[in-house]
């Protein structure tokens, strides 16, 4: 069937210039100009459930401490103490013994509701001048989406959800994520530039080679593609349709895991639509996607830690009664996805050693890779250039 023209590109389209993945004056630039001024994201809502419970998030050298205020309002603040600018929280995540943020080092603390110094540990009469209002924490904008908690390092920048996702959230709609619980947390550093894992994940040509379990479990990855109707031969999604050109899982599978099935616990709010499809997507760049499965949804966190390293972040959301079910397993679903993410961030890292021959100065994108194009056309933007 030949309703819809293909997504494909036409035109010979060159990808970034090789520096772009580990030039450190290019890196510092993307901190500046897309990390510090794009919604970021940093968790689900379910791993703040707590009053006083914090997480941490590095964005290159920035620290942002992220927590449930004694009032359960959320707050955020740089990482940074305001006297000689130690780090306040050097844990990851925990749960704070009280409403005072006490530094570790000079032990200088602040009010979690308010950012506000309250203690200074000295015995000699403060300078002239000096006013303690003058010392509060430097906060960061933070905002949620559906359980989902963004910062903003740009002071006063205006929040807009319709402009947060790049791909959009709709297919999401009878998911019910701010609901659901984080059960399980992965987290690996990949040896790669931020941007080759947003390029590997948006495209599909890898999949065969790379990714044989998943490919076996969505046919459509056979022929390289992202979207059924990017090549010819294409037929409208149905429970008799064939999945290689269709769309959707194989035969008999209900979501992303060891062996495919659900184990009883497909989401009630899902319509017979959003089963069919069998996994959905929406991005928000540069810092996360999000999938959605039968039977739960996976939270993709990406951070840049360095020009040639990223790390990712993965959080497994399951419904409350998932969760109580002594029959679910869901190990069979949390392997699945982490020997994908393995085999992604080994390919990632052999692309990123190449990238360093120096004859290499330009690739080409394939027609297959348009929301690659999409990727970098953003990020020019971002960086206000068409000299990339």
């Amino acid at each position: 069937m030949e309703n819809n023209p293909s997504n494909h590109l036409t035109t010979l389209e060159k990808s970034l210039p090789s520096l772009c993945y580990f030039d450190e004056e290019f890196y510092n630039k993307e901190l500046l100009e897309i990390w510090s001024k794009n919604w970021i994201y940093v968790c689900h809502k379910s791993r703040l459930n707590k009053k006083l419970s914090y997480e941490t998030i590095s964005l290159g050298k920035q620290s942002i401490i992220v927590l449930r205020d004694s009032k359960e309002n959320l707050r955020a603040y740089f990482n940074t103490c305001r006297h000689r600018g130690s780090i306040l929280c050097e844990k990851g995540s925990g749960k704070l013994n009280s409403k005072a943020l006490v530094c570790p080092y000079h032990q200088w603390s602040y009010h979690v509701d308010t950012g506000e110094l309250l203690r200074i540990p000295s015995f000699s009469k403060m300078p002239d001048g000096f006013n303690k209002m003058n010392f509060s924490l430097f906060p960061v904008e933070i905002k949620e989406w559906r359980g989902c908690i963004f910062i903003n390092l740009k002071n006063g920048v205006k929040w807009n959800k319709d402009s947060l996702f790049q791909r959009p959230p709709e297919a999401f709609k009878n998911f019910p994520i701010e609901d659901m619980i984080v059960s399980n947390v992965w987290e690996k550093t990949i040896n790669c530039n931020w941007k080759s894992f947003w390029e590997n994940f948006n495209e599909c040509l890898h999949c065969p080679n790379i990714h044989p379990e998943l490919t076996e479990l969505v046919p459509m990855f056979t022929r390289r593609i992202i979207n059924p109707q990017d090549l010819s031969g294409w037929v409208p999604k149905t429970r008799e349709s064939d999945p290689k050109f269709s769309g959707g899982l194989k035969k008999g599978a209900e979501t992303w895991s060891e062996d495919g099935l659900a184990q009883g616990c497909q989401i009630d709010s899902l319509s017979e639509n959003d089963l069919l499809k069998g996994h959905v997507y929406a991005s928000s760049w540069p810092s996360m996607f999000i999938g959605g499965y039968s039977d739960h949804v996976r939270i993709v966190r990406v951070t840049p830690t360095e020009s040639e390293k990223v790390t990712i972040t993965s959080e497994w959301l399951f419904e409350v009664e998932t969760l109580k079910n002594e029959n679910y397993n869901k190990e069979n679903v949390i392997s699945f996805a982490c020997r994908v993410m393995e085999q992604d961030a080994k390919a990632c890292e052999s692309n990123q050693k190449g990238i360093h021959s120096s004859p290499y100065k330009n690739g080409v994108l394939m027609p297959e890779e348009y929301v690659i194009k999409k990727f970098h056309d953003w990020l020019r933007k971002q960086l206000k250039t068409t000299k990339i």
